[in-house]
């Protein structure tokens, strides 16, 4: 089970580092390992996908399609 903490500071580290890097773009798999900093263990994938999902439903981030694989990035 998800915990409401890991998906706010996953939430919090993506908007940080578009923030920083507004042109970036990346798999979700490359936004776990890349873009967020974890304090301790690195969770699941599905905590990043679902903050992935919420930030797309409120037009904060959008995803495409790169040589098969779904990319993510702030919307435009």
């Amino acid at each position: 089970m998800m915990q409401e903490r890991e998906l706010e500071f996953a939430r919090n580290a993506i908007r940080s580092y578009l923030q920083g890097r507004p042109d970036s773009a990346d798999t979700a798999e490359g936004i776990l390992q890349f873009w967020i900093c974890w304090p301790d263990v690195v969770p699941s994938l599905s905590v990043v996908l679902t903050v992935l999902e919420g930030m797309r439903d409120a037009c904060e981030v959008e995803r495409g399609n790169v040589g098969g694989r779904t990319i993510w990035r702030a919307a435009r």
